[in-house]
């Protein structure tokens, strides 16, 4: 049966099973790659989109749990130009390899976006993303950057 949602401000129909893996819809079915997959067990934080603004893990998440619902994916927040997070990361030169990073940027969006200034403690607890290269020092920098970006006016 078709699942029925919003991704990246467009409505879309997926002819897929109701148990496949969001991640895969987006990857195989939409043609977006920019989520990545990690571990498969929603640990890692690679597939991160926003499902309705929240930071949501995809690699396990059956597309039927999103009917009706706004899906955005990196895709979707670059569309409208770099936001703060992004022009951070790169600002602070943040990825090695990069996988993760997308993932990273789609999580610190969702935390930014509901917590305009959050402090050490609300950072480290709502960003529980991986990142084998262990670039965490610099994206703390850049989170911080990020903030002063979003008080100064950027999205």
């Amino acid at each position: 049966m078709p699942v029925s949602l919003t991704l990246n401000g467009a409505p879309l129909s997926l002819n897929v099973p109701d148990e496949k893996p969001l991640l895969w819809a987006i990857r195989e079915d939409a043609n977006l790659t920019g989520t990545k997959f990690g571990c498969g067990i929603a640990m890692c934080g690679a597939c991160t989109v926003h499902v309705n603004g929240e930071a949501t893990r995809t690699c396990v998440l059956p597309c039927s749990a999103v009917a009706g619902k706004e899906v955005t994916t990196i895709e979707g927040i670059t569309a409208k130009g770099l936001n703060a997070v992004q022009q951070a990361w790169i600002e602070m030169q943040v990825p090695q390899c990069g996988y993760c990073q997308s993932g990273f940027i789609m999580a610190v969006t969702a935390l930014l976006d509901k917590n305009p200034n959050p402090s050490d403690a609300e950072v480290e607890s709502a960003i529980t993303n991986l990142c084998r290269c262990g670039t965490y020092p610099a994206m703390r920098k850049a989170i911080k950057r990020a903030v002063e970006l979003k008080k100064g006016g950027a999205k």
